[in-house]
Formats: structure tokens, sequence, C-alpha cells
């Protein structure tokens, strides 16, 4: 499962089976995001995904007060960022590691996350990281009274 703060560009989660989690467990998944996040999304942009897997992304939405913004079939150019993340995350990767294991590539995978999240700049961001352009961004917020 591919998941993403809007304004921040990071990948917020990235181990083995967490579609099926989110099916199989009400949503836990997107539960621990809003509460590493201090919140719950505003709304949440996926294609339909599999029928079971996108009912329990809806019903999720539904009684969290998010709102769903769907990809049309066929448009991946409508969530640019998963896009480019997936294709970086290939090509850096899964195309050049063989796993032994589960754990090795749940361990790699992560560790690459970390990379990703941490210690990349994003042209898109103005070169700065995920976590310094989220740092930069609280700090700029007006305080609300």
């Amino acid at each position: 499962m591919t998941t993403r703060r809007r304004h921040i560009r990071s990948r917020l989660s990235a181990s083995c089976g967490e579609a099926d989690r989110v099916l199989n467990d009400g949503g836990g998944v997107l539960d621990k995001i809003a509460a590493d996040r201090g919140r719950h999304p505003s709304f949440i942009r996926s294609d339909n995904g599999p029928e079971l897997t996108a009912h329990a992304r809806k019903d999720w939405c539904r009684f969290n007060s998010a709102g769903t913004a769907y990809i049309d079939p066929g448009a991946p150019w409508q969530n640019p960022w998963v896009e480019s993340y997936g294709s970086r995350m290939r090509d850096e990767l899964l195309a050049l590691e063989v796993f032994d294991t589960l754990l090795q590539a749940q361990v790699l995978v992560c560790d690459w996350r970390d990379e990703y999240n941490q210690y990349r700049p994003h042209s898109a961001l103005g070169m700065l990281t995920p976590h310094q352009h989220h740092d930069r961004w609280q700090t700029n917020q007006p305080q609300l009274s």
C-alpha cells in the first residue's frame, strides 16, 4: 500500500502485505499512520484496487471523516507522486536485489524507505528532504487562537 502526505511527499508505510492488512484488520495500517501523524487525512487518493480492499478503504474513510479521491482507471498521471515513488523503488531497490527471505526483503524495503524519507532531497520540495520540508512547514504555520 502506498500512502503519502500531500504536502511532505514522504512514503509513510512500505511493509509487505499491507494491502491485505488494510482489508483484514479494518484499516489498521491507516489507523497506525493516523496515530503516528496525530491526525486522520483529509482524503485518500487511490485507484479502486481489488474490490474487497476498495470497500474496506471506503468504509475506513467514511468512519474517520476522510474524503476519497479516486484515480480514473488507466490514468496514473492523476497520482504522479505514487508512480514516481514506485518507479524509483523498482529501479533502485527491487531490480537490484535478490531477496532470500521475507525478513530480508522487509528490512531492505524499510531501510530504503527511511533513506528516501529522511536523507534524500526531493526537487519538488526545493531540494529539501521530506522531513526538513515538514519541519519547515510546521514552523511556518500560523498559530490558531
